[in-house]
């Protein structure tokens, strides 16, 4: 990771003592790309993992991945393997002629703990379709399939998929990756800047309608269900604020955009995902949006002995 110019963005209370923080970088943009709230480092490279997926959907579109509605949602999504999850990246791959076999993501667990357990006690196994990454991989190779391209090696970096999709996502954010990593699907994942990333989320919102990143950020504010799931912070955030396109990503990213295309992109340091919701329904508390998910995300209890001693809480002097 880089050097960087880091701040305190949540703290952790316990008893009234302040028992540990979180640090990170987090930046907020008018419609217009004027700068309206900035802490950290927010130009020096980061890795936003899944919070590029929009990009690279709509890099599948350009390609011509003809999935829409749900099946272009899951593309971008970080699903948590409910069975309406598992019903459309199958869907995805069955028009492309394809099963199961096909993936390589690796073998996972569903990520949502009610599906999880419905598997456990059904005997079931982890397996690469519960991978939250297996809806994005489906439409790569339906992507694939379309071009005439391999399918053995559409993961590699240097596969005509991959290279277009990077050339995509450059494109949306405004800015040239400096860094290629491989993700934990095992896909690439390419650097941005936290503004880069902020400005891509507002393209995507005010994209000309039908154009590829439009189309995206359409399915997945129809379909907020299928980009994460029951309970799914994201899912919770675009169902209850009209407009708002939001995707998570690993290592304590998020990065969201209101329909008239203010933005916001933040980092947690330590990759806590615990403060990333508190920490994104206070930037958009700070825009003048009010909604009541909002409200369940002002700070995360804290238990001893089983009853509430403390919070997890965004560091109070920001946005003030």
């Amino acid at each position: 990771m880089p050097d960087r110019s880091s701040v305190v963005l949540a703290e952790v209370v316990r008893s009234g003592f302040v028992e540990g923080v979180h640090r990170g970088s987090l930046v907020v943009l008018d419609a217009d790309g004027t700068l309206l709230h900035a802490y950290g480092d927010i130009t020096s490279p980061v890795f936003p993992r899944s919070s590029n997926k929009p990009m690279q959907a709509a890099g599948l579109v350009e390609l011509g991945y003809a999935g829409r509605d749900a099946r272009l949602a899951i593309a971008a999504a970080s699903h948590w393997g409910e069975p309406h999850h598992l019903v459309t990246v199958r869907e995805v791959l069955a028009a492309a002629g394809l099963d199961d076999s096909h993936l390589r993501t690796p073998a996972d667990w569903p990520a949502g703990d009610a599906a999880r357990d419905e598997l456990v006690r059904a005997g079931g196994h982890a397996a690469p379709i519960f991978m939250n990454c297996s809806g994005k991989h489906a439409a790569m190779l339906a992507t694939c399939v379309a071009q005439g391209w391999p399918l053995d090696d559409y993961r590699a970096a240097d596969h005509p998929l991959q290279q277009h999709l990077a050339g995509t996502v450059a494109r949306i954010a405004g800015e040239t990756p400096s860094d290629v990593g491989i993700d934990g699907c095992g896909a690439p994942v390419l650097s941005l800047s936290l503004t880069a990333l902020a400005r891509a989320f507002s393209r995507c919102v005010t994209a000309e309608q039908g154009s590829p990143e439009r189309l995206v950020a359409d399915a997945m504010r129809a379909h907020p269900a299928q980009v994460g799931g029951h309970g799914h912070d994201a899912t919770l955030f675009m169902q209850g604020v009209p407009g708002l396109l939001v995707k998570d990503g690993a290592e304590g990213v998020y990065a969201a955009a209101l329909g008239d295309g203010r933005a916001v992109a933040l980092k947690v340091d330590d990759g806590a995902a615990r403060a990333r919701p508190l920490l994104l329904a206070a930037a958009l508390r700070s825009l003048g949006v009010q909604a009541p998910v909002l409200e369940e995300f002002v700070e995360l209890t804290l238990l001893g002995g089983g009853v509430p001693v403390g919070a997890v809480r965004v560091e109070p002097a920001l946005f003030a």
